[in-house]
Parts: structure tokens; C-alpha cells; sequence
């Protein structure tokens, strides 16, 4: 079996793995941005502010998705050698 990258050098779960990265990465800005005010003593920012923060547990999940759907791949291939 081989350990090295495709030779297109995306796997089936690159793009969501992409992504999830991006999505986390916003979730994360929105975190410290709705946090920031508590710690400065501003008044605080509305729900919807909060709601965009949980993007970050969404993004993780999207991500874990992809790494998931990379492992499945790489079994298959792997059991597919094995049987050749």
C-alpha cells in the first residue's frame, strides 16, 4: 500500500475537508468577536451574533466528515490490492 498523495492531489475528502476549515475559521472570527465586548464592557451582541459562532462546531464536523470519507477511500483501495 501507498502512503503518497494522488497524483491529481485531491482525495475524495480534500473539499470537505477544505471546507470545514473555512467554515471553522468563521465560526472562530464570530467567536471572538461576540466574546470581545464582554471583556471590553460593551453591551453585548444579539443573538444572531452567537448563533454564527456555533459555525465553528459545524465546520469541525464537515471537516471530520471529509477525513472520514478519505479513510473509507483509502481502505477500499487498500482491500482492492490486497484482492489483486
Amino acid at each position: 500500500m501507498s502512503s503518497e498523495t494522488p497524483a491529481d492531489g485531491a482525495g475524495p475528502g480534500d473539499r470537505l475537508v477544505r471546507v470545514g476549515g473555512v467554515i471553522f475559521l468563521i465560526g472562530a472570527v464570530a467567536t471572538v468577536v461576540t466574546v470581545a465586548p464582554l471583556f471590553l464592557g460593551r453591551p453585548p451582541f444579539p443573538t444572531a451574533a452567537y448563533l454564527v459562532s456555533m459555525l465553528m462546531g459545524a465546520g469541525f464536523a464537515v471537516a471530520a466528515a471529509g477525513v472520514l470519507r478519505t479513510i473509507a477511500a483509502q481502505r477500499r483501495q487498500a482491500r482492492g490490492a490486497e484482492d489483486a
